[in-house]
């Protein structure tokens, strides 16, 4: 008897004892289409539900089939409890969420407890700042499945020969996905926890930020330093020093004397600003916000029933219980006053939480929270690992009562599987290394694959000093994950593109000039994300399930289904199979270009490429570049999302959806512009067709949407 058959048959007899010989309880359920629902015999309600993965509490719909192919082992070793489930051979393993490593997850061990990490050391990177208790397996013949496990308590998830969790809380239910493909998993996992809401045009923009920008006129000066070197930028970001003594929902006196003013600096420019906001609420008799909070008793209890102090960067800290519905009303409340300064977007961070004076760099794990609303008392055990998707459910809840005519944009540090509906994140305080550039692109690819799509690295790296070179090999790679913010830590050289030297400032303003140029193709990804659950940024096996070649690549990846992102590092050459054309859309010649990343786009394709543009506020779909490379059948399709980039017309149809295709008769490509979904009125587009062929590249324009015809 091999290892993974022992394992397995332990397993299983563990589990028989505690069943009392049935494999499947009554309570098991489908509960969608290929998607059922297992329960431990001991289950207790009350000490896992209601479930804060899941959008809404499971309905059973029928009976789980005979033969269906995962069936947990439910078991105990001492105070642990447990689920496994069998790995076959050739099966490749995806997802759980943030972790540093490679694509596949196949022999990783990762500590599920939000820890603040600074440069990925804790654990050896196998625990940072998000918890996703989820894993995608897709076999050899291209099928797929999904595991999640119901449980926010501190766990452990073990891939080897079984994927096993082993929990220190009370026994826990799991869900277990069907499909035939894995893009198919994971628009199901999206319809049970969730999906992202459509941001705001803006922040799919580059972003600027640094710890930090003091004092405000520093801030103007970058922001008026992309003006004047011609680089395009949405964002400047504002880290904790705008604040008086680092006490949240303040302003210092002396570097931010007039945050509304600096506001209008910004949107004046077509830049938008975003500002942080940290948990920890400094002990201060006086400070508005804890008074306020302490009189309406808002603060997280230690294990006697006292406030729990804890210390941060303004020293002593309570910290709001955002298991509490008044705790995170009131907190939602505070940015009313915040926002009407002209804030654009909020940045919760240190919220895993973190705490400085322990060893654990958290709270103790008996502190008590004391939940309301259906959720019940637990201790931080519990509750540790969704403390940082609570706090942002109330910021984005607090921010649409502000601005209600406004979409949110809230980035967290922390989250747990589902925290896709109410902010984007970022993969953490990284380091200024190849190491860690290069790492980047498998962190992201997983969390897309675990439900996260809008999520991405701090581009050039938070930590360390950053050499000119790597830094413009980062953002020439950087500009096309999902979120493209550059950030750096005090203590860092400057890291602003124009700051490493002519050449470096000439790669990035073509890296960022090329983001910029496929903002059209980019925000009907989003649109694609928002509404199916597909990643933006996606594995390059995605291209083709069953090649099996494919299931290790973390150099390459896919920009939604259409183009193929290869950074000029990439050594493996795991180009998908098919008539992949290099493309260049802002006149770069990625080939011959020191640091330019190749964009191959897949054949059939039609790809929209809009005008260079200094900002999002410039956005404009009037005119376009239609990029079409057509398949062996001389056929090729796309599609073009397009609203007002801001606001909610588009939940009331106010949007357009255009679909394009070509088609080859007589040497003749004709190109169908349709207007499929929506009602938006739009203006009369024009359009310049480049038409990819096996020597050339054939350009034709401008013309109206009734002209497109290009001659072979």
């Amino acid at each position: 008897m091999n290892k993974f058959n022992a394992t397995i048959v332990m397993l299983l007899v563990a589990s028989l004892a505690i069943t009392g010989g049935k494999s499947i309880e009554k309570r098991n359920k489908l509960i969608g289409s290929q998607i059922a629902i297992f329960y431990p015999s001991d289950f207790n309600p009350g000490a896992n539900l209601p479930s804060l993965a899941f959008e809404k509490e499971p309905t059973a719909i029928g009976e789980i089939p005979l033969g269906w192919k995962l069936v947990p082992s439910f078991y105990h070793v001492g105070k642990e409890t447990c689920a496994a489930f069998p790995v076959g051979e050739g099966v490749s393993l995806y997802g759980t969420g943030e972790v540093t490593g490679p694509l596949l997850r196949n022999g990783t061990t990762i500590d599920l407890w939000n820890t603040d990490t600074p440069g990925y050391k804790r654990a050896d990177g196998k625990r940072l700042y998000h918890t996703h208790p989820w894993v995608l397996g897709v076999r050899a013949d291209g099928t797929a499945f999904g595991i999640i496990a119901d449980n926010t308590w501190k766990q452990k998830l073990i891939l080897t020969d079984s994927i096993r969790f082993i929990s220190e809380g009370p026994a826990f239910r799991v869900v277990i996905i069907e499909r035939k493909t894995p893009q198919e998993v994971v628009m199901a996992l999206s319809g049970l926890i969730g999906k992202m809401y459509m941001p705001p045009l803006w922040s799919l923009g580059y972003q600027q930020c640094r710890w930090s920008y003091e004092p405000d006129s520093r801030a103007k000066e970058v922001a008026d330093g992309f003006i004047n070197h011609k680089i395009s930028c949405d964002v400047i970001w504002f880290d904790i020093d705008y604040m008086d003594k680092f006490k949240i929902f303040t302003f210092d006196k002396t570097k931010y004397p007039n945050p509304t003013e600096m506001n209008d600096y910004l949107h004046k420019r077509g830049m938008k600003g975003v500002w942080m906001i940290d948990p920890g609420v400094k002990e201060e008799k006086g400070y508005s916000v804890y008074d306020e909070g302490t009189k309406q008793d808002n603060w997280v209890k230690d294990a006697t029933g006292k406030d729990y102090l804890g210390e941060v960067w303004p020293g002593k800290c309570v910290f709001p219980d955002f298991t509490r519905p008044k705790t995170r009303e009131w907190w939602s409340g505070l940015y009313k006053n915040f926002m009407a300064t002209g804030i654009d977007g909020v940045w919760n961070d240190m919220n895993d939480p973190s705490v400085f004076n322990v060893p654990t760099w958290t709270m103790p794990e008996n502190n008590i929270n004391r939940g309301g609303g259906g959720l019940p008392e637990g201790s931080h055990l519990r509750y540790h690992n969704v403390y940082g998707m609570l706090m942002v459910r109330a910021t984005m809840e607090g921010i649409l009562k502000a601005n209600p005519d406004k979409r949110p944009f809230v980035l967290s540090r922390s989250g747990y599987l589902g925290s896709q509906r109410y902010s984007a994140t970022w993969t953490g305080d990284n380091l200024g290394t190849v190491e860690h550039m290069k790492m980047s692109i498998p962190m992201s690819l997983n969390f897309g694959l675990s439900g996260q799509a809008f999520n991405g690295p701090d581009i050039g790296g938070f930590g360390d000093k950053t050499s000119p070179d790597l830094f413009a090999q980062w953002m020439s790679m950087g500009v096309f994950f999902p979120f493209a913010r550059g950030h750096a830590a005090k203590g860092t050289n400057n890291k602003e593109p124009w700051a490493f030297g002519p050449e470096v400032e000439k790669a990035c303003q073509t890296a960022i000039n090329r983001r910029y140029r496929l903002m059209p193709y980019i925000y009907t990804l989003f649109h694609e994300a928002a509404t199916t659950g597909m990643p933006v940024m996606r594995p390059t096996f995605f291209a083709d399930i069953k090649d099996l070649k494919l299931r290790t690549d973390d150099e390459n990846f896919l920009l939604g289904d259409n183009l193929l992102i290869v950074p000029k590092w990439a050594k493996n050459n795991l180009i998908p199979k098919g008539n992949w054309k290099t493309i260049s859309v802002n006149g770069e010649d990625s080939k011959n270009d020191k640091y330019q990343a190749d964009i191959l786009q897949r054949e059939g394709s039609i790809v929209p490429v809009g005008n260079l543009i200094q900002s999002t506020a410039q956005y404009s779909t009037d005119s376009l570049t239609l990029f079409i490379s057509l398949d062996a059948k001389g056929r090729a399709t796309g599609s073009l999302y397009e609203d007002a980039n801001d606001g909610f017309g588009y939940k009331k149809g106010e949007y357009v959806m255009w679909t394009f295709t070509a088609i080859t008769k007589d040497n003749m490509v004709n190109i169908d512009v349709k207007q499929t979904e929506g009602t938006l009125k739009t203006k009369t587009k024009l359009f310049k067709i480049k038409l990819i062929t096996k020597s050339k590249v054939l350009e034709k324009g401008w013309l109206k949407a009734n002209q497109l015809k290009v001659k072979m």
